[in-house]
């Protein structure tokens, strides 16, 4: 059945009881992961309103109605203390769901806002806005019980399990690859103890659990046209408990490389400094306020923290063949694994500067 039809968004759009006449749409081309259109509806006073259809893969999110109850929460709060300014609103149904389910799959719908995004940007007016924007996210929600969602992917930034994942198919080794690796599995484990320091002070009860956006990259961040000022973050899919570090590591660690995640030049890889000054003003001018001391005390180590995670990831599946990334040449994964920890070995090496960075901004917040 072809699902991308006027005739099926219409169906889906009268679901979430969007008034006017369907006008047009367009598929949207950015993701990997869920299907989205711009739908067009003119309204009875002649004008044009748009609004956001998605299909959501439920490959990917096996528990979707958990997915959006979560959203569902996370939105509405943010929209009634962020009154006056730009917020994602997904539409509801008769029956007040947040979704509708038919023969083509999982649908959601939600207002559309005029706005550019970015892929990768050196303008560090932008990257601190968007610093901003991820701190104005977590603010806004510091207030929210984290409890209240669902651990949609368990364990996901449990960074001691990523390293019991990795030490138990080196000692399977099913590839026969484990030998090749040595070097980076070497360091890794050498670095466990620093790696895990985010998660074992959660464990020690150090840390409070808060909602966390889990992907925050740059590209999820909506700008106005002009490119400058940060409206809204967006692809809240992964929303769900976590601790704010999680977001603020896993934020430098993929904007403030000095190469690209899955650059061949890893000798190359390191931390921009001037980026990382940049997002942490923005974020901590939003968060410093309603941070604990160990929080803030903890964000330096965070990006050393998820550089070592995610460059266990990379490793461990390189070892197992490459079933959970997508890759495109045998190696990609070894070489994604080898950036990560160029880029983990030079923040150590800044690991006093960036904290005395985030505590002099943390101050001034």
């Amino acid at each position: 059945m072809n699902c991308s039809t006027p005739e099926e968004l219409s169906r889906v759009c009268d679901e979430f009881c969007i008034k006017g006449r369907f006008d047009s749409f367009e598929e949207m081309k950015q993701g990997n992961v869920n299907r989205t259109y711009k739908v067009n509806f003119e309204r009875e006073d002649g004008s044009f309103k748009s609004y956001m259809v998605q299909r959501l893969n439920t490959y990917v999110f096996e528990h979707p109605i958990q997915v959006m109850d979560n959203i569902d929460l996370v939105t509405e709060h943010i929209r009634a203390k962020n009154t006056g300014k730009h917020a994602l609103h997904f539409h509801h149904t008769k029956e007040r769901n947040t979704y509708v389910i038919d023969e083509c799959g999982f649908w959601r719908l939600f207002n559309f806002i005029p706005s550019k995004t970015y892929d990768i940007c050196s303008d560090l007016n932008v990257i601190r806005s968007a610093g901003n924007a991820f701190g104005e996210f977590q603010m806004l929600l510091s207030d929210f019980d984290a409890s209240l969602l669902y651990e949609t992917i368990p364990h996901f930034h449990d960074t001691e399990k990523r390293y019991e994942s990795l030490i138990s198919d080196i000692e399977k080794d099913p590839c026969l690859k484990v030998q090749s690796v040595k070097e980076e599995i070497d360091w890794l484990l050498s670095v466990k103890d620093q790696a895990c320091v985010l998660t074992r002070a959660y464990k020690d009860g150090k840390l409070p659990l808060r909602v966390t956006h889990n992907d925050t990259k740059i590209n999820n961040v909506l700008f106005d046209k002009d490119g400058t000022e940060a409206l809204v973050v967006i692809d809240l899919d992964t929303v769900m408990p976590g601790l704010v570090g999680n977001d603020f590591g896993d934020a430098i660690r993929f904007a403030a490389n000095k190469v690209v995640e899955d650059s061949e030049d890893s000798d190359k890889a390191g931390i921009n400094m001037d980026v990382f000054k940049a997002f942490s003003d923005g974020f901590l001018s939003q968060t410093a306020k309603t941070l604990t001391a160990n929080e803030i005390s903890t964000l330096a180590i965070s990006c050393f923290d998820m550089s070592c995670e995610l460059a266990t990831r990379f490793l461990d599946d390189y070892i197992l063949g490459s079933p959970y990334f997508k890759i495109k040449y045998a190696e990609h994964n070894l070489v994604r694994a080898r950036c990560q920890i160029a880029l983990a070995k030079d923040m150590l090496r800044h690991l006093d500067e960036m904290n005395d960075i985030v505590l002099s901004y943390a101050a001034k917040g």
